[in-house]
């Protein structure tokens, strides 16, 4: 289902293809991302969601077409502003260096700051901000390699939220983190799209995305895809031709929950 162009989307496709190797994975994708919205990317393993986000991001070139930032090309920006206008989140940490948190989380203010420019007092009070929205106040002086994945996990996500990007792109933001953490941070990007950002991130679990997404994006492997709000898009039918199984939906609460056959 394509979307019309709009130049003032903080964040659109145009025509874009993303392929591995032959593989279509997404073919003549056109999709407005406005600000102010949560979009839920669900699919199976291997249908691309993570290279949906990396070509979102500009760490990758689609195969067809253009990712556009605030009506341009990305590759029309220099690298600091889409910094500041795009934050990514990846799947996994990556991280070879042992740090503390609050070193780790000022990470997220580089692209504030001028060349060769150390951090200020108020870099640092934005960082004690970004920990502390994470449930992680007392933990700036603790090592990351005395923290849980979990805890490793809710440090990456604070120092995301120190560099304060206009798009967060969310690689399954959920990973490592229990149920009570799962729902507050959800929580608290829900939150930043009702003040204006873009939220953009790829879930496992559809009745996640159901409870906290505007829009779905749904990515089948084989270059078919669909957007349309999560009320209607995320569903019974279209999951379970999404994850090739048998899906039902009950409702509990006033909530949608989806679960297999």
């Amino acid at each position: 289902m394509d979307s019309p162009m709009t130049s003032d989307a903080p964040l659109a496709t145009k025509n874009v293809a993303i392929k591995v190797g032959a593989r279509a994975l997404v073919s003549n994708m056109t999709v407005n991302f406005a600000a102010g919205e949560f979009v839920a990317v669900l699919g199976r393993n291997g249908c691309g969601k993570t290279l949906t986000l990396h070509t979102l991001a500009g760490l990758r070139e689609p195969a067809v077409g253009t990712v556009l930032v605030d009506g341009l090309p990305l590759n029309q920006h220099n690298r600091r502003t889409v910094a500041r206008r795009l934050g990514l989140l990846a799947q996994d940490l990556e991280d070879g260096f042992v740090t503390t948190s609050m070193e780790t989380v000022l990470v997220g203010r580089h692209p504030h700051l001028a060349f060769w420019q150390w951090e200020t007092a108020e870099d640092a009070r934005l960082a004690r901000d970004a920990l502390a929205a994470v449930d992680l106040g007392d933990f700036s002086a603790r090592r990351t390699d005395t923290m849980s994945g979990g805890e490793q996990r809710r440090v990456a996500i604070a120092a995301l939220l120190a560099q304060a990007p206009s798009v967060y792109l969310l690689d399954e933001p959920t990973n490592h983190l229990d149920p009570h953490h799962q729902l507050a941070v959800l929580d608290l990007f829900r939150e930043l799209a009702r003040t204006g950002c873009t939220v953009i991130a790829t879930l496992h679990d559809p009745t996640l995305a159901a409870r906290f997404a505007d829009r779905a994006l749904l990515l089948f492997g084989d270059g078919k895809w669909a957007t349309g709000p999560a009320s209607d898009t995320i569903g019974a039918e279209n999951l379970s031709a999404l994850y090739l199984t048998p899906m039902m939906e009950v409702r509990q609460d006033d909530r949608r929950i989806f679960v297999p056959r």
